[in-house]
């Protein structure tokens, strides 16, 4: 029995190390009119931390690895125009057996950052790419113009779902691609334990709370996998904003580290409401403390 158990986890954990748990809410859902991306990261660099970029288009804040890339790359952002973007990576999409050099998800990230306001911008980008173009991924996306979307995306082709168009008004992501080979289907379990929490619990009044304290830190476990892991590098939550309101009021609400052992943070594009994050164990008061004192400085 021991032996059976130890293969179970070390599938869940060797079978999906490049791979994050995921959820894209329509504004339609929430009851402030406010679409919301929300990505749980597991990955093998576990120590992450927040950049802030400026370019010639817009600024952007992003999640990254602390270990100097040698290109720029990053993982999950939000844009000067209200734009934001994270991604999770998928094991069955690929249709084509080139030798080309895959995982290029951070750094397209980055360009659509730098260069994208709106969905219809991020899929020119796509068309304009290069090809073949290294990735094999769900993009998730929100504007300021009411989008909300996956995108299916492999070397060559991209699927959109409009969430927008989705009755329940939210799409739950793993490690697969629903255009996809079946068999190759991975991250299986977090989807099962994303979906049945979503389904029995969101509601309109959901805000970054529900996704950490319902998701990330949900150790529920479905054939011995949780969504927190030895692996999670990071939680974040994008509050995007309402069609028409003003982009710079996005909040990115950050967790670096396990959620488990630690604490969410707001950041913006704007400079005055950026906090800085100190390291340290959980505490919830604190955390509502820290969202009190970012609501009250940006309400008024």
């Amino acid at each position: 029995m021991k032996r059976l158990w130890l293969c179970i986890l070390l599938c869940c954990a060797m079978t999906d190390t490049w791979s994050c748990t995921s959820v894209v809410v329509s504004g339609k859902a929430t009851r402030s009119g406010r679409p919301m991306l929300f990505k749980h990261r597991d990955a093998e660099d576990q120590n992450n931390r927040v950049r802030y970029f400026e370019t010639d288009k817009y600024c952007f804040i992003g999640l990254v690895n602390s270990n100097p890339a040698t290109v720029e790359e990053v993982w999950t952002g939000t844009n000067s125009a209200g734009f934001s973007i994270m991604n999770t990576a998928a094991y069955n999409f690929r249709d084509d057996s080139l030798d080309v050099q895959m995982d290029q998800e951070g750094i397209l990230m980055y360009d659509a950052l730098a260069t994208c306001a709106t969905l219809s911008d991020f899929e020119k980008l796509l068309d304009e790419r290069t090809k073949p173009m290294g990735v094999e991924t769900n993009f998730g996306v929100i504007d300021a113009q009411g989008g909300a979307a996956y995108y299916e995306v492999n070397n060559y082709r991209w699927i959109k779902y409009d969430v927008n168009q989705i009755d329940e008004g939210y799409r739950v992501v793993t490690n697969f691609c629903e255009a996809g080979r079946r068999e190759d289907y991975q991250g299986w379990e977090r989807y099962l334990i994303a979906r049945e929490v979503m389904s029995n619990e969101f509601n309109s009044d959901a805000d970054h709370r529900f996704f950490f304290n319902r998701l990330s830190r949900n150790t529920t476990q479905k054939d011995g996998c949780s969504i927190p892991r030895d692996i999670t590098s990071a939680s974040i939550v994008i509050e995007g904003v309402k069609a028409g309101s003003n982009a710079n009021d996005v909040v990115m609400w950050t967790i670096l580290g396990n959620p488990l052992t630690h604490i969410a943070y707001p950041l913006t594009v704007k400079p005055r409401t950026r906090l800085k994050m100190r390291h340290g164990g959980l505490n919830l008061k604190k955390e509502e403390r820290i969202r009190q004192r970012f609501m009250s400085r940006t309400n008024k």
